[in-house]
């Protein structure tokens, strides 16, 4: 098995994050890919430092990119309550893109292809995928480090669940844990750069508490990010959905070669999520697949189900 190389930058100044950059770019040896399709994470409508991918940071990306790249393409997916177009134009997004001499895509109006995996001994028999990232010549993950409050941890792999087109992929949720290892094997992002100058705490990965970290993580396999940076948070990997696709990857903490940083200097505990009842709720609900169908089937329900949660702790449920 390759190794995997992983590595913590301090990044606080503007000229350190472009020499991040650079040289992540550099490391991925990206010379030759004429079109190459980045992954940020939109996963609110308006930016917010820490729970959406910098617009700065892509527009320096794709700069770089651009280089020798004939194409880049920046793609994300409808949200459950809000539109990709909306969350692309109020985050600066579309607008950086653009400037980068980039282009957006919205993967909910992308072709879709269906991949099937026909050995699998679970329900998941097949995703439909959009078409413009699977026939990319290369796939860069742009995630951000947070706490999930379902999942536990939201990094490189959950970032790519934005790429399932549905805008009711809230429907995966069930096998969730699989999906994401598919994702990962699918796509398999050559270059990882988690930007984690904020990272997010507590029930996240929109409504946590922003936690100013000063980190960059740039790496070739997101797996392999998203341990790195859950050792960083002081959370256990191995009690998350990473195990899982660790598991069925082969891939071992001791592939890892962590480089600039050590995991001791950048290590800071994140506060775990809150899981109280509305969690605890959901998180039961996901769990069977025709009764998050039935409870999820329209935004009028998920409303009625965060009016109950803000009655109960004063804050509205994630359903992203």
């Amino acid at each position: 098995m390759p190794q995997r190389t992983i590595k913590i930058y301090r990044a606080q100044t503007d000229e350190e994050v472009a020499r991040i950059l650079k040289q992540a770019v550099k490391d991925a040896n990206l010379r030759g890919k004429r079109r190459i399709f980045i992954k940020p994470n939109l996963s609110h409508y308006e930016y917010l430092k820490g729970v959406v991918t910098s617009p700065e940071l892509t527009y320096k990306l794709i700069g770089l990119l651009r280089d020798f790249a004939e194409e880049v393409i920046v793609g994300e997916s409808e949200g459950y309550n809000y539109s990709c177009r909306l969350a692309f134009k109020q985050t600066g997004m579309e607008d950086a893109v653009k400037r980068a001499g980039g282009t957006v895509i919205n993967l909910s109006e992308d072709k879709v292809v269906e991949v099937k995996f026909p050995k699998s001994i679970s329900p998941l028999k097949h995703l439909f995928l959009p078409k413009t990232a699977l026939d990319a010549d290369t796939v860069v993950d742009l995630p951000l480090m947070k706490t999930h409050e379902f999942m536990m941890y939201s990094g490189a792999l959950k970032n790519l669940f934005g790429c399932v087109p549905s805008n009711r992929r809230i429907y995966l949720h069930p096998y969730l844990t699989e999906v994401l290892c598919k994702l990962y094997c699918i796509f398999k992002p050559a270059l990882t750069i988690m930007d984690a100058r904020v990272g997010i705490e507590g029930n996240g990965p929109t409504k946590g508490t922003p936690v100013p970290m000063g980190l960059m993580l740039t790496g070739n396999d997101a797996l392999a990010v998203d341990i790195v940076s859950t050792q960083i948070m002081k959370l256990n990997w191995k009690d998350t959905y990473l195990n899982y696709a660790a598991r069925q990857t082969g891939l071992k903490e001791a592939d890892l070669n962590v480089e600039g940083l050590r995991v001791s200097e950048a290590a800071r505990r994140f506060m775990p999520p809150k899981i109280d009842l509305p969690v605890k709720a959901q998180m039961t609900i996901y769990k069977h697949e025709y009764l998050t169908k039935l409870l999820f089937c329209s935004l009028d329900v998920v409303k009625l189900f965060q009016k109950v949660a803000v009655a109960y702790r004063g804050e509205p449920v994630e359903v992203a």
